[in-house]
């Protein structure tokens, strides 16, 4: 299969990004990049080096099996050598996966009319869509016949009560850098969804999962779209 990820140009989430990248790829499935600029993305540089995040560090940044697909994403040629979200608009692939992040650096990416276009395609076309924390934004932000394509849809996304928290240990020497806006995801999502849909924050957890820890994760299946909350639920979701 041929997979569109797009990224954001800097700030993406290395977990939600490079997990993925690694199952699938290892699969055999063929990951196509795309940002907005079409040059090479870069991960938060404090979820891959824990710099900033204090005594949390241990909690919050990427752990080391991410940390290292990481690492190997960042040589693979597609990734070196990006399309742009406008190049990535004009082909037709067999799955889009979304990924997220919430430094400042996610705008343009979650802003991205661009995008939000080539994802109500996709959708629209039947064709599996996965989306992830904050990348959940971006199919909420997708558009047909002037309501979000989740109207009506069963999904999950970052829940209030981890960015919220996150936000509350980090926020006296990080102000909002876990804030990406002053609306939650879960609050931007929820409206999205509307009163014929459903918003799924799933149990709560602190541990993430692994290949051999399918369970740890949390995943919402929806005919052809799947959505996850955070890294932790990373390899569930890419499986």
């Amino acid at each position: 299969m041929k997979i569109l990820m797009p990224l954001a140009d800097r700030d993406f989430d290395p977990t939600e990004s490079a997990i993925p990248w690694k199952v699938l790829s290892d699969a055999g499935h063929d990951i196509v990049f795309a940002t907005p600029s079409g040059e090479k993305g870069t991960a938060d540089e404090r979820m891959v080096t824990g710099k900033g995040l204090g005594p949390w560090s241990p909690l919050l940044r990427a752990r080391s099996d991410a940390r290292d697909a990481y690492a190997e994403m960042e040589d693979a040629p597609a990734f070196v050598e990006p399309l742009s979200f406008e190049e990535a608009e004009e082909g037709k692939y067999d799955g889009l996966i979304l990924p997220g992040g919430h430094a400042p650096g996610m705008r343009p990416y979650l802003e991205s009319a661009v995008l939000q276009r080539l994802v109500a395609r996709h959708m629209n076309s039947g064709r599996p869509l996965g989306a992830i924390c904050h990348g959940v934004v971006v199919v909420a932000r997708a558009e047909r016949d002037g309501a979000s394509i989740l109207r009506g849809r069963t999904t999950t996304a970052l829940p209030a009560s981890m960015e919220l928290s996150a936000w509350m240990l980090t926020c006296l020497w990080l102000g909002k850098y876990y804030r990406t806006y002053d609306q939650t995801v879960q609050a931007e999502v929820s409206a999205a969804v509307g009163d014929d849909g459903e918003f799924k924050s799933g149990p709560m957890s602190l541990l993430r999962d692994r290949q051999d820890r399918l369970g740890r994760g949390f995943t919402v299946r929806d005919g052809n779209y799947l959505s996850a909350r955070w890294p932790g639920d990373s390899y569930r979701f890419s499986n």
